[in-house]
């Protein structure tokens, strides 16, 4: 049996942003505790600019960088649309284009196939 390519195993990047790091370390743990990702790596304190509602926001922020299943995306979506303190919190998948083959190999043995409920 031939070992998965990059391509087989999907993973990408989900990039989530808070303004308390720490809802977003816990909220990162109930994910890898769900195996819907496999690890989060948190980037605290960082500056977010944006307009939200005709007014331009400047204030501190926390991001950080999940690793999964591009198939576990839309749970994670969901999660976040339910606990998530922000009426339209920043989720995106970024795709991982290629990397090394064991370190993708964990990522989609640490996290479970999707729910087929969803």
């Amino acid at each position: 049996m031939t070992e998965p390519t990059d391509d087989d195993l999907g993973c990408v990047e989900v990039v989530i942003t808070a303004e308390s790091a720490d809802w977003l370390a816990g909220f990162t743990r109930s994910l890898v505790e769900d195996r819907l990702v496999a690890c989060g790596h948190t980037i605290t304190p960082m500056r977010a600019i944006y307009r939200w509602e005709g007014t331009v926001h400047d204030e501190a922020q926390a991001r950080v960088g999940l690793h999964t299943r591009a198939a576990l995306v839309p749970e994670i979506v969901a999660r976040a649309d339910r606990d998530h303190a922000d009426d339209v919190p920043c989720v995106i998948a970024l795709p991982i284009t290629a990397g090394h083959p064991a370190y993708l190999r964990w990522v989609h043995d640490e996290t479970r196939a999707p729910s087929s409920t969803e």
